[in-house]
């Protein structure tokens, strides 16, 4: 089921489903853009704080490694939320998987089976679900602090044509499309709990959270960078940085994202 652009809420009316640690922030709700992301990356100087930034319809909206993300009006949960951190740029290595841990939590708390796959995605009964990009800009006046622009989407709806038009198989969380605002306040919740953690003690916080909702702990895996196999071996969790566990032929080693994929492995 569709719903019109005009079902979006106001501001106010989401401020109002939202609890005491998200009233902090700023939300702006609007039915189209380019990309979130880029709206607030170009503005991140002149935020006062943390800024929700929802978009009904993403017409250039982008993933990990310059993919696209592909959204339909009202199939999909498109946002960005700017939060600046007292933090340097290396500090911020396991944020994605932080943030992961918490949206994945938050759809589960409305009955969807989520799990997550290193380092920024979301899946549902093995295909993808919900994507994580996470760009950051340096505050030219506090080399100590970093903004950073966290964009996600979440498919709602439409499956079936999304994974036709992409060529391959994603997730939809069918029958959250009409609780759009109540999920997106709970996330809101969530993040305004999740990122002051991540703050003050980093990936650690979340690192049981994350390996308990693994998709592919203990499955053979494939590290992938541009089509070409780098290693092989099975997925082992990750560590309190964030980086991936493979245990492989010589040992336990460990792998940060960059930009390579991991896949599952056929035997």
């Amino acid at each position: 089921m569709t719903l019109p652009p005009s079902s979006l809420p106001t501001a106010q009316q989401l401020a109002a489903l939202c609890g005491p640690d998200a009233q902090n922030m700023t939300l702006r709700i609007v039915a189209e853009t380019g990309s979130t992301n880029a709206d607030l990356l170009a503005e991140a100087a002149q935020l006062q704080g943390p800024t929700l930034l929802w978009a009904g319809l993403q017409t250039a909206g982008k993933g990990r490694a310059g993919r696209s993300w592909h959204s339909a009006p009202d199939a999909t949960l498109t946002f960005s939320l700017a939060w600046k951190f007292a933090l340097p740029l290396q500090a911020l290595a396991g944020l994605p998987l932080a943030v992961g841990v918490a949206v994945t939590e938050t759809l589960m708390s409305f009955g969807v089976d989520a799990r997550l796959k290193w380092p920024n995605d979301i899946l549902m009964n093995g295909n993808k679900l919900a994507g994580i990009l996470i760009e950051t800009a340096v505050d030219k006046t506090d080399r100590q602090s970093v903004w950073t622009i966290i964009g996600v989407g979440i498919n709602l709806a439409g499956a079936q044509d999304l994974s036709a038009q992409i060529g391959r198989t994603v997730a939809d969380a069918s029958g959250l499309a009409l609780q759009r605002e109540r999920l997106m306040a709970a996330l809101l919740d969530a993040f305004s709990k999740a990122l002051p953690l991540f703050e003050q003690q980093g990936f650690k916080a979340f690192a049981a959270a994350w390996n308990a909702l693994d998709a592919y702990a203990g499955q053979a895996v494939n590290i992938v960078d541009q089509e070409k196999i780098l290693q092989h071996g099975y997925a082992a969790g990750v560590d309190e940085a964030g980086r991936l566990l493979l245990d492989t032929a010589q040992g336990r080693t460990a792998i940060s994202a960059g930009d390579v994929s991991l896949r599952i492995r056929e035997e």
